[in-house]
């Protein structure tokens, strides 16, 4: 467990900002829609690995899975517990909170094999890939389904192009580093080659998807328009459309990686 908890300023603004708007729900949505297709049927278990708050898992855990959530951050880990206290008792007893890093669920979880691993937005906060996918595969199951999600190195010049800093957006194509939203440096990841790492690790690409084309630029500093809050279920059936076509699903902000371990 870290010594300090680096997520701790930042859970406020993270969950009731980021996750609750428009941009941050087309995330959950997409990813969720596509996820539910690929894993096994409830009540099956999944470890949701930097899974926060519960905005990915809390709904598995209402269709009936049992979830173990996994996070480095007391302070996330906490807003996790408020909202599985708003949930009905039989929900929230399906779901328990571990304090740990990727590289130590392993351990902290006693050696333990899930039926699905979920790991969404956690990758592009480490330095380097390999270890952390290690540990991901360590805890699949055979034939077990790992969901990743991490930021798409093949468009980081999107955004700045779109914001007109033409000297970022000339920069990034030659770089996989950005600072992101919350101010944080993050590491972009070639869907290429988290799918070889992976394979070395028995884990087979089945399937993969674009997440967050069109709204992505809806940021801080560029906030949403006033009439997409009007029709969120429309937002979320075009950025769902674009997440499983071609071009589209290339040039999104973030790619959704499934994998069956072997």
């Amino acid at each position: 467990m870290t010594a300090e908890d680096a997520w701790a300023p930042l859970a406020e603004r993270f969950v009731d900002k980021h996750y609750a708007s428009l941009r941050g729900r087309v995330r959950t949505y997409v990813v969720d829609r596509h996820l539910r297709t690929h894993l096994p049927p409830a009540p099956a278990t999944l470890v949701d690995v930097g899974g926060g708050a519960g905005t990915q898992s809390i709904p598995l855990a209402r269709a009936g899975f049992r979830l173990t959530i996994v996070d480095p951050s007391a302070a996330m880990l906490d807003r996790a517990r408020l909202a599985l206290a708003a949930e009905p008792t039989e929900v929230a007893n399906r779901v328990r909170l571990v304090e740990a890093t990727a590289a130590e669920a392993p351990d902290a979880l006693g050696g333990d094999r899930f039926a699905g691993v979920l790991c969404h937005g956690v990758i592009m906060y480490v330095a380097e890939p390999h270890p952390f996918l290690t540990a991901l595969a360590t805890l699949l199951a055979p034939a077990g389904v790992l969901s990743l999600v991490a930021k798409n190195a093949a468009c980081l010049a999107v955004r700045p192009a779109l914001d007109g800093d033409w000297n970022a957006a000339l920069a990034a194509f030659d770089t996989d580093y950005q600072v992101n939203g919350l101010g944080l440096r993050t590491r972009a990841d070639s869907l290429d080659d988290v799918t070889a790492t992976l394979a070395e690790l028995a884990v087979e690409r089945v399937a993969w998807y674009g997440v967050r084309l069109f709204s992505d630029g809806w940021t801080r500093d560029s906030p949403e328009p006033a009439h997409a809050a009007d029709t969120p279920d429309a937002v979320f059936a075009v950025e769902f459309e674009a997440s499983r076509r071609d071009p589209y699903r290339q040039l999104s902000r973030l790619f959704h990686y499934v994998g069956v371990r072997r």
